[in-house]
């Protein structure tokens, strides 16, 4: 039973597969594409050095579109986790990816989701900073278009940084057993239900973040 960290990014998980849609990850093994587009602007010296470490299978990292399909066999999997990733799709796309990770979890396996916590944002903005520019800001969800060559040749590159939609735990708990999983919760910063979690990070961008898990029938 294999384990996998879906849209990981530059930190992925050591031990576990991991799995990323970006286009750094893809162009991993061309090293003076890489070198160009990073003396263009247009990648940043973290993507190139991202790109080494994948060519260099310091990590197990594969491209992957988990919206589309999750590269592995049906019931195959005991956890996936994936971090700050659901909030970049849309609402489609993301019931998507949950009937892919029902499909390759096996029966039990656990999904862990973190994800920016709109009720911390929302409190921040009520309480503390009272400016609404900054609240919609850090939301992410209205982001300026690219533009000029660089920043459009930089957004195809990365791709959107958007997001697309904003949870709290009550609605990610519904969202996520209206795709079939069950014993839903909130799991607090540092804690999990997954036996040995090993390098698994379970703090992850804590201070804006909330935690989900729940198992597959």
């Amino acid at each position: 039973m294999q384990r996998i960290n879906i849209g990981c990014g530059s930190t992925p998980t050591p031990g576990w597969l991991n799995i990323d849609n970006s286009l750094t990850v893809r162009l991993s093994n061309r090293r003076l594409v890489l070198r160009a587009l990073t003396i263009l602007g247009v990648a940043g010296r973290a993507q190139l050095e991202f790109a080494r470490s994948v060519a260099e299978n310091k990590t197990r990292v594969i491209w992957g579109n988990a919206v589309r399909r999750i590269p592995v066999p049906d019931q195959s999997v005991s956890v996936i986790y994936t971090s700050h990733m659901l909030e970049h799709l849309d609402r489609t796309e993301a019931r998507r990816f949950l009937a892919e990770a029902h499909r390759v979890l096996a029966g039990g396996g656990i999904l862990r989701i973190a994800v920016p916590d709109l009720r911390k944002h929302a409190r921040r903005y009520v309480e503390e900073t009272k400016d609404a520019d900054a609240f919609v800001a850090s939301t992410l969800l209205a982001v300026e278009k690219p533009r000029g060559v660089i920043e459009r040749l930089r957004y195809v590159f990365v791709g959107p940084r958007h997001h697309h939609w904003m949870y709290d735990a009550d609605s990610l708990i519904r969202l996520v057993a209206s795709a079939g999983f069950r014993d839903a919760i909130e799991i607090p910063a540092g804690s999990t239900t997954i036996p040995d979690p090993g390098d698994l990070d379970l703090y992850q961008r804590q201070e804006e973040s909330l935690y989900i898990e729940a198992r597959r029938s």
